[in-house]
């Protein structure tokens, strides 16, 4: 019975094959979301506005990110793999719909939102825990740089690509917007096709697993006892809880203070974004040919470090010119970041067990992401920018560095918040049991 499907392609090759699937399905999600960036901002130019869609997405996540671990464990991983592309799809229909009949409002964003934010919470997990079943353990540094180039790589073409399409003079109900989503909703069958095709073995039971196994809840929790029992872990964990805390306010009021810097340009918007994505894919290509740090936790806290002191950059009044040069730089260290982690947990952590550990993880450094939107955009609508636009006040001291008019306020906040996310890095290294995590913890393979 298992012989035809070992037959299908594994290792590396199985792996190169689901990532191919990916990173087209990415690259046209991340055109659809451009537009809908751009669209939202037309509807509410409301940075508050913005910031709950991300509430929206994460939420489920939260909710209901022990069940989905647990279920990563005890179930197919690739089922659930494609059961997250499949949720994927149903949003992105039901708003092409919506759209195409005249009925689209922004609310209906956030019920979409939500819908992926329920799939991201399965298949983070279940990709993650994969690669640890596919590749062998000398590979993770190299699939994981791979997997970097899947969240940063599509974003270069996306923007221009996204931008070439709205411009297309398309008349009727099923205009460029439209478009773009219909090409989305075929990509997805990519990603799902390529899943198909492959191979993904399950892990083997070890006798931590077997401890751990109950109902549903019961499994979910125990990766929250698991990371709490080893102080590296959870330290590690918290580094990463305090960064997405303060870069989360700041990616939020991001895209509205350059869109009202530049009287709403979506080329100039376009061009950061893109200068991003090339940083972001020319640091995934690095890790992998590089690997990253012997020592993968100054992986952690020097990108953390770096990006943040960069991303600070981000706030100053220098116009166009600065943000593409500092954000493609900045953009260069958050692979290292992820990477590094990734692999020191795939590392330490038992594979039949990373499904409920890894959601739980991934549960601490977001706890603050439904929370972060609403602080940033609640500050730069009824604080920040209000207290930037005259030469009085807040004006009077930011003003020479930050500008005054729309837009100062909420760099003003992004430069604070860089500052705040590189001093969580600085933080670990005078916290032993984060600094020496590695030497703490056995590999899962060990003894």
């Amino acid at each position: 019975m298992q012989q035809p499907t070992q037959k299908r392609p594994t290792g590396m090759l199985g792996f190169s094959i689901v990532w191919l699937g990916q990173i087209i399905s990415v690259l046209a999600s991340m055109m659809t979301n451009f537009g809908m960036t751009l669209w939202m901002y037309k509807q509410t130019e409301s940075a508050t506005a913005m910031g709950l869609m991300q509430v929206a997405f994460i939420t489920p996540f939260l909710l209901l990110s022990p069940i989905a671990g647990a279920m990563v464990d005890r179930y197919n991983r690739k089922l659930m793999m494609m059961l997250s592309d499949l949720g994927a799809v149903l949003s992105t229909a039901g708003i092409l719909i919506l759209y195409s009949t005249g009925h689209l409002e922004f609310w209906h964003l956030y019920v979409a939102a939500v819908v992926n934010g329920l799939g991201n919470t399965f298949q983070w997990p279940a990709y993650s825990a994969a690669i640890t079943t596919m590749v062998p353990k000398e590979q993770y540094g190299r699939a994981n740089g791979m997997m970097s180039m899947v969240e940063a790589g599509p974003g270069v073409l996306a923007p221009m690509l996204a931008g070439a399409v709205l411009a297309l003079s398309l008349d009727g109900p099923f205009d460029s917007f439209a478009l773009i989503m219909l090409i989305d909703l075929v990509t997805f069958f990519f990603a799902i096709g390529a899943l198909l095709l492959v191979y993904i073995p399950q892990p083997k039971q070890t006798t931590e697993g077997e401890k751990a196994s109950g109902s549903l809840w019961q499994e979910g929790l125990y990766g929250f006892k698991y990371i709490f029992e080893r102080p590296s872990l959870l330290g590690l964990q918290i580094i990463f809880f305090f960064g997405n805390l303060f870069s989360g306010i700041g990616f939020t009021v991001f895209a509205p203070m350059i869109l009202a810097r530049t009287g709403q340009d979506s080329l100039i918007f376009g061009s950061v974004q893109t200068a991003g994505a090339v940083g972001g894919i020319l640091g995934a290509v690095i890790i992998s040919a590089w690997g990253g740090f012997k020592r993968r936790v100054h992986g952690v806290l020097l990108g953390w470090m770096m990006s943040g002191i960069l991303f600070a950059l981000m706030g100053l009044d220098a116009g166009p010119t600065l943000w593409i040069v500092v954000m493609g730089v900045a953009a260069l260290f958050f692979p290292l970041i992820n990477t590094s982690n990734q692999a020191i947990w795939q590392s330490k952590v038992s594979p039949d067990l990373q499904g409920r550990v890894f959601s739980a993880r991934r549960l601490i450094a977001w706890f603050a992401q439904p929370i972060s939107p609403i602080i940033g955009g609640t500050l730069a609508d009824f604080v920040m920018e209000p207290a930037m636009q005259s030469s009085s006040g807040l004006a009077a001291v930011f003003g020479p560095l930050f500008g005054t008019g729309p837009g100062a306020g909420m760099g003003v906040l992004i430069a604070f918040v860089g500052l705040a996310a590189a001093l969580g890095g600085l933080m670990g290294y005078f916290i032993p049991y984060i600094r020496n995590a590695e030497d703490i913890l056995p590999d899962h393979d060990e003894g």
